[in-house]
């Protein structure tokens, strides 16, 4: 079976970007940010909301994917509905991202004709989803960030994730020099070469084999 979109989704460094792309990974931004080629996925500060930057950012890149205002609270459903509204104009993929308990069945499947895909926040210092998993069973899931092992442990439970996105192997690769293969971390020890970009290859190489051995 076809593996969910591996989105790279960083940006702000054109040489990772361009090494994604062309290792078979989509392309993508928590916006604002500098853009350097055509952007599959968008997402906004969940903790510094900007609806009107963000929407005229979708106007711009046009991405096929974009979230929308995390769904925090239970009187917060007309809004994040309403942003989606608005993001169906740019992007053919409304990402809503749940974190109330039972509320998942009040989201709708398609907005606008588009599609509705539920965003579980895989749990990292940035954030996390409070849900059980199985609230979102009934849906197309996008995996937001977390470790490449969680993100799998999740996809393995269940059966609807279409896409994954993440930057943690940015953050490894540059701050210690490491690389991720067969779920664990390993130092790049070769000096002749530049290391975190090197690091940085071979977790992208890595973890779509990964996902490719163990697509269900």
């Amino acid at each position: 079976m076809a593996i969910p979109d591996l989105i790279y989704c960083a940006a702000n460094n054109k040489r990772f970007d361009e090494m994604a792309i062309n290792l078979g990974w989509k392309y993508g931004a928590r916006l604002p940010a500098t853009v350097y080629f055509p952007l599959y996925f968008a997402d906004q500060d969940w903790k510094n909301p900007d609806r009107s930057n963000y929407m005229n950012l979708l106007g711009l890149y046009k991405p096929h994917i974009a979230t929308v205002l995390d769904l925090e609270k239970s009187n917060q459903l007309n809004e994040v509905i309403s942003w989606a509204e608005e993001a169906t104009e740019y992007s053919e993929v409304i990402v809503i991202i749940p974190k109330v308990h039972g509320i998942t069945k009040q989201i709708p499947q398609t907005i606008n004709g588009k599609e509705i895909r539920l965003g579980y926040s895989v749990p990292s210092r940035y954030s996390n989803t409070p849900l059980m998993v199985s609230e979102f069973y009934n849906h197309p899931v996008h995996l937001l960030g977390g470790s490449p092992n969680k993100q799998l442990e999740i996809y393995r439970y269940l059966p609807n994730v279409m896409s994954v996105d993440g930057n943690i192997i940015n953050k490894v690769a540059t701050r210690y020099c490491k690389y991720f293969t067969e779920n664990r971390w390993v130092f790049e020890e070769n000096h002749e070469i530049d290391r975190p970009l090197r690091a940085m290859e071979k977790s992208f190489i890595n973890i779509m084999a990964m996902w490719r051995k163990n697509a269900n």
